[in-house]
């Protein structure tokens, strides 16, 4: 079952990648406390997540900001090597915190698993953005036809 907005985020770890190489992080250190944009992907280095979604969320980091966006994290089912060096590529800075969801845990406990086996890509992560507010789901926008625009910074904003 899909996670709903009302829902708390399951309690589960992530990995981000720092200086001296991965660290384990929570959903609960990730959103306890703080209002956050949350952004998934099916993969890192893909065209649409590398020229549109990533950079719309870099562009908007400050517009978020005003509108009480306290941090934007980008999920996606690659490892924490990769997700760094995606940021790094698509330089976000400390604007997007870039965080591998390695295993595919968050995305099947929210059921925004995607399963592109067939494709020889393995368990991924739908395309979705998410305001979640103190650990609690406030808003959810989900990609039905493969694009990105309900789940763009852009998006996110005018209905902030």
């Amino acid at each position: 079952m899909t996670i709903s907005v009302g829902d708390k985020m399951p309690d589960v770890k992530l990995y981000t990648m720092s200086d001296s190489g991965p660290e384990a992080t929570s959903t609960g250190d990730l959103f306890g406390g703080k209002k956050v944009a949350m952004f998934g992907l099916p993969g890192a280095f893909t065209p649409t997540c590398s020229a549109k979604h990533v950079p719309g969320f870099v562009a908007n980091a400050e517009a978020l900001a005003a509108k009480g966006i306290e941090s934007i994290v980008c999920v996606s089912v690659n490892d924490a090597f990769v997700m760094g060096a995606w940021g790094d590529d698509q330089n976000v800075g400390d604007k997007v915190l870039m965080v591998s969801d390695g295993s595919a845990e968050l995305a099947a406990a929210t059921g925004l698993e995607l399963d592109l086996t067939a494709n020889g890509f393995g368990m991924r992560c739908q395309r979705f953005s998410m305001v979640v507010n103190d650990g609690t789901v406030e808003s959810l926008n989900l990609e039905t036809d493969g694009g990105y625009e309900v789940t763009s910074a852009e998006h996110m904003l005018a209905n902030l």
